[in-house]
């Protein structure tokens, strides 16, 4: 039987309107059209040409017949056209892949193919490797090739394309009228993860899920109007953990930086007033870490969001002593980056350095538009004793998690078991109901903030033909938080040396996902020759670097 409620009050154009972050560009452009919306070195543009570029990048990719569901790649750092890439892409009712520009040629093949990418636009810095990943493609289709042309960019220009950016968004009309999605379940974005086994996975993001996780952040830190916001984390994660639509919706400025690096950040920080920036601990350990001739005159109440690891002690205490303000998130890029936060509590203040350090050390709770969030055991999908002690797994579920992993079925009935997003992290809850991992059910070694698949590294392993068993963990490391350790069983007889293993490794990985350590000897194993390896993680130290 109908409620009351229902009768006669039918959902319509006035009064129901899909959530879209491409909504946060549109008011603010709309309202504050002058205020400065991009830094970039001399380069200056307000939130009314970053709006009308948006609307002409997305006219144009049209005229080129792309459209509703139709991919567009980017292979971009922290500059303008990624900026505007994640309206304009959208706007034409396509779907932004924002690549990692650290990955490997025949990687970056894979997720155009797998993606069907219709166009992709390439920075001048990542031209040479973009090539070849274009040869190795095994699809047919036609690819628009997009050059971007960067005045920073100091290194040889190498154009792969039939077009340059400035002249594609220049042939677009800036009085396009985009629409509204159809449904805001559509697909906004596609961003690959670093699966445990096979090639890479490709999550797929909502229009819902982006505006709301763009809100959320602006609720964690309290975001003012006009934040002045550095770009130190990659818009290719998670799509910068949805920030480029968090600081549209603020009116913010988006600082960009095509390197991160200790002066650069420190020059930005003090040249622009920056209010706000995220990054994982290397991040900010450059900036702790930097000479005090360098950070002097830092201002203070500067916002950091970190996540990929817990601060240490001596990172909080470094980030105190400049005075700025750190937070802790945790997710995954199934969930659109950061989707738990570490609030701190006033009476925190009077604990010492280390008692603060394991508090803001945890996983924290739920974000506020997220559902939930909470550790369950996942046998019986029940939530665990809040004792600080029951292990079980965290999960998720609410408006801030994934469609699902593209054109995999199976792996997305599998993360999505119970009616819960399976995230593989074991972990306890305390009595607070903050969240704290303890380990990982899932082979994934977390390095600056990059996820690498130690089951990827031990399949090249497998391939030197001096190696008899092998198996990788995280070794805890102070500037990257963890790099990949190799632990390798030669065959009887061979001279293979560490320098050969790492070089046969660079041959077939990007550079983040080379051990950085190789240890040779004789690797643990239960009776049926699985390989022990939470021994080689007490060997590594990683077990006990997981539970700060």
């Amino acid at each position: 039987m109908t409620s009351i409620f229902e009768q006669d009050l039918p959902r319509n154009a006035a009064n129901h309107a899909p959530l879209t972050p491409l909504s946060f560009l549109e008011r603010t452009a709309e309202i504050y059209p002058d205020r400065t919306a991009v830094i970039h070195g001399d380069l200056r543009r307000t939130w009314g040409q970053v709006d009308s570029r948006s609307r002409q990048l997305a006219s144009a990719l049209q005229r080129h017949g792309i459209g509703k569901g139709d991919t567009v790649a980017v292979m971009l750092p922290n500059t303008p056209p990624m900026v505007e890439a994640h309206f304009g892409i959208p706007m034409a009712g396509a779907v932004l892949n924002a690549l990692n520009t650290r990955l490997d040629p025949e990687t970056l093949a894979f997720m155009l193919d797998h993606g069907e990418a219709k166009a992709v636009i390439v920075d001048p810095e990542f031209a040479g490797v973009m090539k070849k990943a274009l040869a190795l493609r095994q699809q047919q289709h036609p690819l628009l090739v997009v050059d971007v042309e960067d005045v920073l960019y100091t290194g040889v220009v190498e154009p792969i394309g039939s077009i340059t950016y400035d002249a594609l968004v220049a042939s677009g009309d800036a009085g396009f009228a985009w629409q509204l999605p159809t449904d805001e379940w559509d697909a906004i974005a596609l961003n690959y993860t670093s699966g445990t086994t096979g090639n890479p996975k490709g999550v797929v993001y909502h229009h819902r899920g982006a505006a709301v996780n763009a809100i959320s952040n602006i609720l964690e830190w309290d975001m003012p109007k006009f934040a002045t916001y550095l770009w130190t984390l990659p818009m290719f994660h998670c799509n910068g953990w949805c920030f480029p639509w968090t600081v549209a919706a603020r009116a913010g400025i988006n600082v960009c930086l095509r390197k991160v690096e200790a002066g650069a950040m420190i020059d930005a920080i003090k040249a622009h007033g920056v209010t706000h920036y995220c990054g994982a601990p290397i991040v900010h350990s450059l900036l702790v870490n930097a000479p005090q001739a360098m950070t002097a005159g830092l201002p203070s109440g500067v916002k950091a969001m970190v996540a990929g690891a817990a601060p240490p002690a001596s990172m909080i205490e470094g980030m105190e002593r400049m005075g700025f303000e750190l937070t802790h998130v945790y997710g995954l890029t199934e969930v659109y980056g950061p989707a738990t936060v570490c609030p701190k509590h006033d009476a925190w203040d009077a604990l010492d350095i280390g008692e603060r350090a394991r508090l803001n050390a945890r996983q924290g709770v739920r974000y506020h538009l997220q559902r939930d969030a909470r550790v369950l055991d996942a046998d019986t999908m029940q939530p665990v004793p809040q004792d600080g002690e029951t292990m079980g797994e965290i999960m998720f579920r609410g408006n801030i998690v994934m469609k699902g992993y593209l054109k995999n079925p199976d792996a997305t009935r599998e993360a999505f078991a119970g009616g819960w997003f399976h995230t593989g992290d074991l972990a306890v809850q305390s009595p607070d109901g903050y969240i704290k991992i303890k380990d990982r059910s899932k082979d994934i070694i977390i390095s600056g903030g990059e996820n690498i698949s130690s089951i990827e590294v031990e399949d090249i392993l497998y391939r030197h033909p001096d190696v008899l068993a092998a198996a990788v963990v995280a070794k805890p490391d102070q500037r990257w938080g963890e790099t990949p350790c190799a632990f390798v069983e030669l065959k009887a007889g061979a001279q293979t040396t560490a320098a050969d293993i790492v070089a046969h490794c660079k041959k077939h990985l990007a550079g983040f996902k080379v051990p950085r350590a190789v240890v040779f000897g004789e690797l643990p194993k239960t009776s049926t020759g699985k390989i022990q390896k939470f021994e080689l993680r007490k060997q590594a130290g990683s077990a006990a670097a997981i539970d700060v």
